[in-house]
């Protein structure tokens, strides 16, 4: 009726007996909302109660890290947009300009909420996170078109015979109009291979990429339209006003710097080049000692313990020793509460034996990290129990990792063959081969053990000599032994499930079960099971596994403080010291194996990025040495993203390598407007191609590719400065990479770009000034 659906178990809370109730949400239902409609209903239960039952529904709840995430991330964005609001300010040192650049941040998400109502997308971590990521690029069009309309109306206020406002707006606007469309562009195009994502991956990080072109596309569409119209009636109203507006102070002392460096620039240009390709080289050269990850670590604020007691054991000692555990971990300052469920019945989507006790942990807040945290209850848990194995994940990093393999853990080691005993040697020797490798924790092997059993051998020719056939004795031993569902029985209000079956003695008696009289239909005669079957005591494993038809049995771990790939190598290289016999071999599953398809899946959707902007960029320019150039950007951007990764997170991961993806359009769109404006000094304005020229073209579009580059990087700093926090753990490598990128592409693009094209622009420019002038005059 409410989205959600009921799942009943025996266990405990905070030490003390209870009946556990799991609600699982409908796909298609809101966690949050549904969350506050349930403790609706509680609230209406908890006075019907009987005297002494207690009704404890604020334990877990997923909810609470929904709540606490999206809250971070709105408030990445409130500083990010702070942030922004600083740079404005800092460089233009007018209101109105302030406030025209501004009002693209509000506009666009307007926009993107609108479109997102529209078309049913909910609103999440992930897409808050997109906006986070994008906050500072929304801006950019509108800096650009503010900037030069600025500095176009400053210009014809200063002289004699000054043109009509509106004609030098239209004008200004229409001069970097392309520029803004291509660079927005190919920031968006660049991103949408990355919804080639499948799996886990693709459902986790394609809300960003939605909130993100969303935003990003609408931004560009308020540039070139309420921008301008704003500027009209902002700025060009009061054009004496104009004249008396000066370049701020830090603008000036930015352009003095940058005119001495260019000159030093443009004398030396093969120095520069020669010095950067070597600072390219010694970064690339880090990535062999990085390690690999498939996602950033979660913090969510609450724990799932798994507990696997040796097969066999009692339903009481498997509750009181759980007990133990629990009453344990309450004494740790950063518990909450317990929640302890002991087995899964058998039409659970997840069954466990008896021997397996679940535990979910809600923490208070700590200054201890979570590593410490865990730590501490490994400790307790081994301190109670020594003998039990023990995973210690959270919950959606644990339903993650039985997504990606079926175990609840980081690495699953899955050993196929056809004998169950030399698989379980197998299993035992690899896990003496691998407990001892630095970064192995909660490492386990699956329980696969001989257990007493009662077993039926049923006879095929004594049933057909019977008139009965092997099928429907089976059924009918099920039924008595297992029992059956005989109807319901109805006392007053209450309403009374009723199952037959043979009492205890007779089901686990060999000779009681051998004097079962068995009907034969449609005779109506009776034979004994011992005159068509063998009943006999033996043993037998207490559970049999097949994966791809194969039998399988799983060694699984987590990694701590070893990143994944290098703890899987070591594993890997361990596991070749063992002799395998023939048919018998190891599969490494888990998220290694996704990370790895992801690694080279990402790799291709790169080269499909850096391959449509070379189009999108030859389409504009009509020249591949212009186009080849501009793309000298991305091992720019990579420079910084790299030393970035190996200084802060030490390893790469699927969100990292997204971020690169996205950079490589991010750090194009200032070599556009650079190149751009060379092109229209010397198409438009009548300059040679010179020193002079390059130095005022650089000069001219050095506070817009300054400004664009430190709002996008200071509105990523909440993210950058929040490694860990609930909700920003998958965004905090994003803002690394594309920080890092941004801070190296910039300031280099203002020494390359126009060193480079001194050196090979002359032709190639001319070559592009020439097309466009043919094209004009094909369309006139």
């Amino acid at each position: 009726k409410i989205g959600a659906f009921f799942k009943r178990g025996n266990g405990s809370v905070n030490g003390k007996h209870a009946v556990v109730m799991t609600i699982q949400k409908q796909p298609t239902s809101e966690t949050v909302s549904l969350t506050e409609r349930i403790e609706e209903e509680l609230n209406l239960i908890r006075p019907t109660l009987p005297k002494g039952v207690e009704l404890k529904s604020d334990l877990f709840k997923q909810a609470h890290f929904i709540n606490n995430a999206i809250g971070n991330v709105i408030e990445a964005l409130r500083d990010g947009t702070i942030m922004v609001v600083i740079v404005l300010m800092l460089f233009l040192l007018n209101w109105r300009t302030t406030f025209i650049t501004l009002t693209a941040i509000p506009l666009s998400f307007v926009v993107t909420a609108l479109i997102f109502k529209l078309f049913g997308i909910g609103v999440n971590t992930m897409t808050l996170g997109g906006l986070a990521v994008a906050v500072g690029e929304l801006v950019d069009d509108a800096i650009v078109d503010v900037e030069n309309v600025f500095r176009r109306l400053r210009e014809n206020s200063q002289q004699g015979n000054p043109k009509s406002t509106l004609k030098v707006i239209y004008d200004a606007s229409s001069e970097i109009r392309n520029s803004i469309v291509f660079s927005t562009l190919i920031v968006v195009l660049v991103f949408v291979p990355l919804f080639a994502l499948d799996g886990v991956e693709g459902k986790l990080f394609a809300p960003m990429g939605h909130a993100y072109i969303i935003s990003i596309l609408a931004s560009l569409v308020i540039s070139l339209t309420i921008t301008p119209v704003l500027c009209y009636f902002l700025l060009g109203r009061n054009p004496q006003k104009l004249m008396e507006e000066k370049e701020g102070f830090f603008v000036r002392f930015l352009k003095s710097r940058s005119l001495t460096i260019l000159d030093w620039t443009l004398k030396n240009p093969k120095i520069i080049l020669v010095s950067t390709f070597i600072a390219f080289v010694a970064s690339v050269s880090l990535v062999p000692f990085m390690g690999r990850d498939f996602l950033p670590a979660f913090n969510e604020g609450s724990a799932t313990l798994g507990l696997q007691a040796t097969p066999g054991i009692s339903l009481n000692e498997s509750d009181k020793k759980g007990l133990e555990v629990e009453i344990a971990l309450l004494t740790i300052p950063e518990v909450r509460s317990t929640t302890r469920r002991v087995g899964r019945a058998e039409m659970d989507e997840h069954a466990e034996g008896v021997n397996w006790n679940e535990i979910d942990v809600d923490f208070k807040e700590s200054k201890r990290s979570k590593d410490q945290i865990f730590a501490d209850i490994r400790s307790k848990i081994k301190e109670v129990w020594p003998e039990v194995y023990v995973n210690v994940g959270q919950p959606i990093s644990h339903r993650l990792d039985h997504m990606l393999s079926g175990v609840r853990a980081q690495i699953a080691l899955k050993i196929f063959g056809s004998d169950i005993v030399e698989l379980r040697r197998l299993g035992g020797e690899v896990y003496e081969k691998i407990k001892s490798i630095k970064g192995v924790k909660d490492l386990q092997v699956e329980p696969l053990v001989q257990i007493p059993q009662l077993k039926i051998f049923i006879d095929k020719e004594e049933v057909k000599k019977a008139r009965m056939s092997a099928g429907t004795m089976a059924n009918d031993l099920e039924a008595l032994l297992n029992g059956y569902d005989a109807g319901h029985v109805i006392e007053g209000q209450k309403i009374f499930g009723v199952m037959l079956r043979l009492d205890e003695e007779s089901r686990s008696n060999p000779e009681k079960i051998e004097k079962i009289n068995l009907k034969i239909l449609p005779t109506g005669d009776r034979v004994k099971v011992k005159d068509m079957a063998n009943v006999y005591k033996g043993n037998g494993p207490n559970m049999i596994n097949r994966e791809g038809l194969r039998r399988r049995l799983i060694v699984s771990a987590n990694s701590e403080g070893v990143d994944l790939r290098e703890l899987v190598g070591a594993i890997q290289k361990a596991s070749k010291e063992i002799d395998w016999p023939q048919g018998y071999h190891m599969e490494v599953g888990g998220q290694f194996e996704s990370q790895e398809k992801s690694t080279q899946k990402m790799i291709w959707l790169g080269l499909i990025s850096l391959l449509i902007i070379f189009l999108v960029l030859y389409f504009h320019f009509s020249s591949t040495v212009l186009t080849l150039q501009i793309m000298l950007n991305v091992p720019l951007a990579l420079i910084g993203s790299i030393l970035a990764i190996y200084f802060t997170e030490g390893s790469f991961s699927l969100a990292s390598l997204i971020a690169f993806v996205t950079l490589c359009g991010i750090a194009s769109r200032n070599g556009i407007m650079m190149i751009s404006h060379y092109l229209h000094l010397m198409m438009e304005e009548g300059e040679e191609f010179s020193k002079e020229m390059i130095i005022r073209g650089t000069l001219d579009r050095l506070v817009p590719v300054l400004m664009t580059a430190l709002t996008a990087i200071l509105a990523l700093l909440p993210l950058l400065f929040a490694k860990g926090e609930p909700g920003k753990e998958i965004l905090h490598p994003v803002a690394v990479v594309i920080v890092g990128g941004l801070i190296t592409s910039t300031l280099l693009d203002l020494l390359v770009t126009p060193a480079i094209f001194s050196l090979y622009g002359k032709k190639a420019s001319q070559l592009s000034i020439d097309n466009y002038k043919r094209l004009q005059t094909e369309e006139f």
